[in-house]
């Protein structure tokens, strides 16, 4: 059996060297590197890190929770936050909160029980109280995404949910809009409600009256999107733009309003939120809220990084949205 001694040997490094290159802890030149992985290419030597993080108390990784692996949101997230990790000599470990507050603590501590360096959580369901003891409480850092902690706002990487979504409706009555359907995400979760509140926010704000019979839950998927656009149709009440809470859904809104003889942007303008990648490729091509989850992960990372490091952390800012403008959008009945 090959041992870490005989990659020393092989390197001409100590043993303590070739831990320090394992572990990624310490000063080692580049070229050191290179030969402790090259001897142990040539030895086929095959670290056991769960011994290390036994020995070590640490397992050299970084846990993620994402709140579940569909679609090519958490796909830009998980691509990024792979990139980050590796780049700094440690492990991804990646699980599922299965979109429910339980697995999403479980997972939390599964990752915890591995002794991971420091926790990611992406969370939908989580309640505030919840996420406050597990700072207190986990031995490694935790960081949160998608979830504003007034509390710990050094801990938290969050985006600006209602105001981004009061700027896509804002738009929309700017453009002459005045009756707008929407169709919310699961409404148990803090990211439909606050974009619920957006479009709310933005009707008040021109004194348009809230309409419930506008208003229907979705469930983020096409199919909901679908589903939910059919029930706003069947109540036969008129509306020229619909806002959707999440490109998914606006692409099954699409399908919906097709079928019932409604052309966009001409009978009805279209405004959905995420802005996938193939938002731009749809006909016509969807107008829709751009999330920055690139730059989100990539602080939450670095911010990880620092509380791994003993470094003293600042207050994160919040992200904001950007609103991409394309062809789903006409205006409507009211434009001047």
């Amino acid at each position: 059996m090959i041992t870490m001694l005989d990659v020393s040997i092989r390197a001409g490094v100590s043993k303590a060297t070739v831990s320090r290159v394992l572990n990624g802890t310490g000063q080692v030149k580049k070229s050191t590197r290179d030969a402790v992985f090259k001897a142990m290419d040539e030895l086929g030597y095959r670290p056991n890190f769960l011994a290390q993080s036994l020995a070590n108390k640490s397992s050299n990784s970084i846990g993620l929770v994402v709140s579940n692996f569909d679609g090519p949101y958490f796909g830009r997230l998980l691509r990024q936050a792979a990139k980050m990790i590796e780049a700094s000599g440690k492990h991804l470990i990646v699980t599922d909160g299965h979109d429910t507050p339980e697995d999403e603590l479980q997972a939390v501590q599964l990752l915890a029980d591995r002794r991971c360096d420091a926790i990611i959580l992406y969370t939908r369901f989580m309640s505030e109280n919840t996420l406050m003891t597990l700072l207190e409480s986990l031995a490694a850092p935790l960081m949160v995404i998608n979830r504003e902690l007034p509390k710990a706002r050094e801990r938290c990487v969050f985006f600006e949910q209602q105001h981004a979504a009061f700027n896509a409706v804002n738009y929309l009555i700017g453009q002459g809009h005045r009756d707008i359907a929407c169709i919310t995400g699961p409404i148990a979760t803090p990211t439909a409600r606050a974009r619920l509140a957006g479009y709310r926010q933005a009707l008040e704000h021109h004194q348009i009256a809230f309409n419930g019979a506008l208003v229907t839950n979705g469930d983020s998927s096409v199919a909901g999107g679908y589903q939910s656009c059919k029930i706003l149709l069947a109540t036969g009440k008129p509306f020229s733009a619909l806002f959707a809470s999440n490109d998914d859904m606006a692409i099954g809104a699409m399908k919906a309003l097709f079928q019932a003889g409604m052309r966009l942007p001409q009978d009805v303008s279209l405004f959905g939120f995420d802005d996938e990648p193939s938002a731009t490729y749809l006909q016509p091509a969807l107008s829709t809220v751009y999330l920055p989850i690139d730059a989100m992960i990539e602080t939450a990372i670095t911010q990880a990084f620092r509380l791994i490091n003993g470094e003293t952390v600042q207050p994160l800012p919040s992200f904001t949205g950007e609103l991409k403008l394309r062809e789903s959008v006409a205006p409507g009945p009211y434009a001047d």
